[in-house]
């Protein structure tokens, strides 16, 4: 009996000392994660601090290089400034992929692939000396970086900082620091931020700058206008289960009482954008309107893009395909480029449509809807470089993606993403054979395969991944039930 009751005393010694340890170590980790999610203090910004030095130690190797980017930029912003005799500051091959064939005053040269006002954050780095513009380039990224960061503290749900650190980290290594798309994001974020807080003047005049500093935008206009109609009761919620004809009616309904919709925040949009466009346009119309519309047309399928893996398999059925260098990347021209280019187009459509309809139905709020289309617009693209990502990171931090299935999946294809750019990009051969190096087809396809992924079950909200667990107060309660 002793020794029986000493083995027991033995045991539930054993039982304390291991549920005291477990208790040290819930209590170290959730230290751990106050420190991580803390709101405020000079604390809330190591980890972004972070990720800028590693972002730049991972890019540093670029900074003076003539063929990247931010060089491109450069010869932009001199050539805008100075005229087209602002070349001969710079290295003898930087500027060639402008094709001088003229000389052009100051104020007439404008980017061939950006809208003009992309000019205004190119022009910052050229405060700093000629040589070390992309040096100047890459700090101001930085503290872009820093605003979106402090935006996601300030107004994001708890945690939205840190995950926003993590996916620049993950997904944007090697291109958050050379592209200027990190600026556009931010104005995209401060709309939905405006927007949810039914500031309307604010979210529309920051979406109009940033469809003015990149095109992409444009595509929250939608649901920004759809968001507004709802919330100043110009739209009315349809009652749930309609019927096919139901919904149609009801549709023609909201239709024609487009009079009564409120248009006053669109229209500035549409004289804030027209107005610093005609600006331009009086300068350099070509450059201004024609020469965008005319990039966008006429560029081939881009050897990133998801439809390129269609291409890639018809290679193999005995249809010939080709890599040339044009519109500044990697395309394929192909017997089959065009029906594939319509096929995405309409996928394209048909997902706006959802994502609208969906929104309209009350199942989806401003932030869900943009993420959406955002999604929608990268999958079915004719392009899909990696600064792309850079584009939807900051929404889904601040609509709680931070889940299992974001981690992993977009983790992932973020991780993916950015060994495809830095590695594969960077073998010693002819660029015109990177598509066939081994391992390139794969990485691309599956990359593709779970963007794809990710863009489906955000639509159709397959393991609740657009649930939002945090909702601003001061969004209404009619889009909140979408998130339940």
């Amino acid at each position: 009996m002793s020794m029986e009751y000493s083995g027991k005393n033995t045991h539930l010694l054993q039982e304390q000392i291991h549920e005291t340890h477990a208790g040290r170590l819930k209590k170290y980790l959730a230290s751990i994660q106050d420190s991580l999610f803390v709101q405020y203090g000079m604390r809330a910004y190591i980890a972004i601090t972070f990720v800028n030095f590693a972002i730049f130690c991972g890019t540093s190797w670029q900074i003076f290089l003539t063929n990247s980017d931010p060089a491109r930029y450069q010869c932009y912003a001199l050539t805008f400034w100075l005229g087209s005799a602002a070349t001969q500051l710079l290295p003898a091959l930087q500027c060639n992929f402008l094709h001088l064939t003229t000389a052009y005053a100051p104020f007439h040269m404008l980017p061939l692939e950006y809208p003009p006002l992309a000019l205004l954050p190119f022009s910052f780095a050229l405060l700093a000396p000629i040589a070390y513009y992309q040096l100047a380039f890459a700090i101001l990224m930085s503290l872009v970086a820093g605003l979106l960061y402090w935006l996601l503290i300030r107004y994001g749900p708890r945690g939205s900082a840190l995950i926003f650190a993590v996916y620049l980290f993950v997904g944007a290594l090697a291109t958050a620091q050379v592209r200027y798309d990190l600026v556009p994001a931010t104005l995209t974020l401060l709309c939905i931020i405006a927007a949810e807080r039914k500031h309307w003047t604010a979210a529309y005049v920051a979406l109009a700058f940033g469809v003015l500093l990149k095109i992409y935008p444009i595509l929250l206009l939608p649901p920004l206008f759809l968001a507004e109609q709802h919330a100043r009761k110009r739209l009315l919620l349809p009652f749930s289960h309609l019927s096919f004809k139901e919904t149609c009616t009801q549709i023609l309904l909201d239709i024609r009482s487009m009079f009564h919709w409120y248009w006053k925040n669109l229209l500035l949009f549409c004289v804030i954008v027209g107005g610093i466009t005609g600006v331009f346009a009086i300068l350099n119309f070509q450059g201004a309107i024609l020469d965008q519309l005319l990039y966008f047309a006429q560029r081939p399928v881009q050897i990133e893009a998801t439809s390129s893996t269609f291409l890639y398999l018809s290679a193999h059925l005995g249809y010939p395909l080709q890599i040339v260098y044009t519109f500044g990347s990697l395309n394929i021209l192909s017997p089959f480029d065009g029906i594939v280019s319509s096929l995405c187009l309409l996928l394209f459509f048909l997902g706006f449509v959802y994502t609208i309809y969906m929104q309209w139905c009350g199942k989806l709020d401003i932030a869900q809807a943009s993420i959406a289309l955002l999604l929608v617009f990268i999958a079915t693209g004719k392009v899909f470089s990696p600064q792309y990502l850079i584009w939807v990171m900051p929404l889904l931090a601040y609509a709680d993606a931070s889940d299992p299935f974001w981690l992993v999946c977009w983790g992932l294809l973020s991780s993916i993403t950015t060994f495809i750019y830095i590695d594969l990009y960077s073998k010693p051969v002819n660029p015109l054979q990177i598509p066939f190096v081994p391992g390139y087809f794969e990485a691309v396809t599956l990359r593709n395969a779970l963007f794809v992924l990710v863009t489906l079950a955000y639509f159709f909200n397959w393991f609740q991944v657009r649930q939002r667990k945090h909702v601003p107060s001061t969004v209404s309660t009619e889009a909140q039930f979408a998130l339940e």
